[in-house]
């Protein structure tokens, strides 16, 4: 149960296994749930983060098998109302709460209420369990549910669309932030939509999930974008199978961007004006920053970049080297373009 260190925001038990582990783990608690070792005390070993993203908390923990215990009297004592949508990368995760009881196995989601009392098991099969879990206020995915107090242990197999599109951004919300996946909030909430859609959610809730799904995806192939520009998979025909969605449903998501192609040369360029600013690309010729872009020629690469930025790349370079003579400083991309800016203004 990663709620063991859901108001923890530091690295819990770094490096440290055995009886002090499991000393620490308990003192830390003491007030969330009892923490049974299912293997010798000196066996024991927990590795856990966590990070704000936006709105939410992230956790990611490795541990040994254990069993949390969360009784009437650590519900009584208050503190925690929180749901976690958990997912499981290793091991096996067994969680009950009332009548209800799931078992999660790696790629599997799940949406836990940590309100009731429950019980988890976890067994790593002679290694430790991994589990990552963005934990929402109850504030926040309750209005979203038909049945808030109904909604736990509700499974997305590893094998559902939604599944593989949340594990992504688990992933990358640990990263640190990428400004063309979008704001963090943004992705939080949408991601709450379609958990809360899974678990049954408010009738106020449908008109939200399309766009909350479409956001997600979009995230999650800019990020890839972002990754891969120096590559040529990132056609139509590579796009499309590799996130499972149709040639229709991509156009439409880049329909506010101008486009898939367009989009992409974006990017390009943007990636071309840090890399000729960049002291460690003062000798890289512009045919070979054009190729390794996909631009059909030097002349094509520069007039694309003059058409966006105003200036042709030697240009930029000749500024970039002036602004390091004069400062000692490698000027910054957002410098640069605010200054560009200002000598285009009339």
């Amino acid at each position: 149960m990663d709620g063991a260190v859901a108001n923890e925001s530091v690295p819990v038990n770094d490096g440290e296994r055995g009886p002090a582990a499991l000393t620490q783990l308990r003192a830390m608690t003491i007030d969330v749930c009892d923490v049974n070792p299912l293997t010798a005390e000196d066996d024991f070993h927990m590795t856990a983060v966590s990070t704000m993203a936006g709105n939410a908390l992230l956790v990611d923990s490795r541990v040994t098998d254990v069993e949390y215990d969360r009784t009437p009297a650590h519900i009584a004592r208050g503190g925690m109302d929180h749901y976690h949508v958990t997912l499981c990368l290793e091991g096996e995760m067994w969680f009950s709460s009332g009548r209800r009881e799931v078992t999660l196995k790696p790629g599997d989601i799940c949406l836990l209420d940590m309100g009731p009392p429950n019980r988890t098991v976890l067994r790593g099969g002679g290694g430790r369990t991994h589990l990552r879990a963005i934990i929402l206020q109850r504030a926040m995915l309750a209005p979203r549910l038909a049945h808030p107090d109904a909604a736990t242990a509700v499974l997305l197999p590893a094998e559902h669309p939604h599944a593989r599109l949340l594990a992504n951004h688990f992933a990358a919300l640990m990263l640190p932030s990428d400004p063309e996946a979008g704001s963090i909030e943004a992705t939080i909430e949408a991601i709450a939509d379609l958990v809360a859609s899974a678990a049954g959610g408010a009738a106020a809730l449908a008109a939200g999930v399309e766009r909350s799904e479409r956001h997600l995806y979009l995230a999650m192939i800019k990020r890839h974008i972002a990754h891969n520009l120096e590559s040529d998979a990132l056609t139509t025909e590579e796009l499309c199978p590799r996130f499972q969605i149709s040639r229709a449903t991509l156009y439409r998501l880049f329909e506010a961007d101008g486009g898939l192609a367009h989009y992409v040369r974006e990017q390009r360029l943007n990636l071309a004006f840090r890399q000729m600013i960049s002291p460690s690309a003062e000798d890289k010729r512009l045919i070979d920053l054009a190729v390794d872009l996909h631009f059909s020629s030097d002349s094509t690469f520069i007039r694309a970049f003059r058409r966006k930025f105003g200036l042709t790349p030697g240009e930029l370079r000749e500024l970039a080297e002036k602004w390091l003579r004069e400062t000692g400083a490698v000027p910054a991309v957002d410098t640069l373009l605010h200054q560009l800016a200002r000598q285009r203004t009339p």
